[in-house]
């Protein structure tokens, strides 16, 4: 029976899926520390299709920021 093969995402070499390809679906550790520093660099993303709530733009954050601090300032010198 014919075994599957991918490609590595990394590099594109031919991998046969099955138990005795470790690293699968790299084709090697190397390949596979690649990637994981591709996701930890935010190189690769999950597309967020969510709305965007206007309500929550950096101004409005910046504004509720300014409100906090003068709440702070004013418990400071009761």
């Amino acid at each position: 029976m014919k075994q599957p093969t991918v490609d590595c995402p990394v590099c594109q070499s031919k991998v046969v899926f099955s138990p005795e390809s470790p690293f699968r679906p790299f084709c090697s550790e190397r390949c596979k520390l690649i990637d994981l520093g591709d996701w930890a660099a935010e190189n690769h993303r999950i597309p967020d299709k969510s709305p965007v709530n206007p309500e929550l733009g950096e101004a409005y954050l910046a504004e509720l920021e300014a409100e906090m601090m003068e709440q702070d300032n004013a418990f400071f010198k009761d």
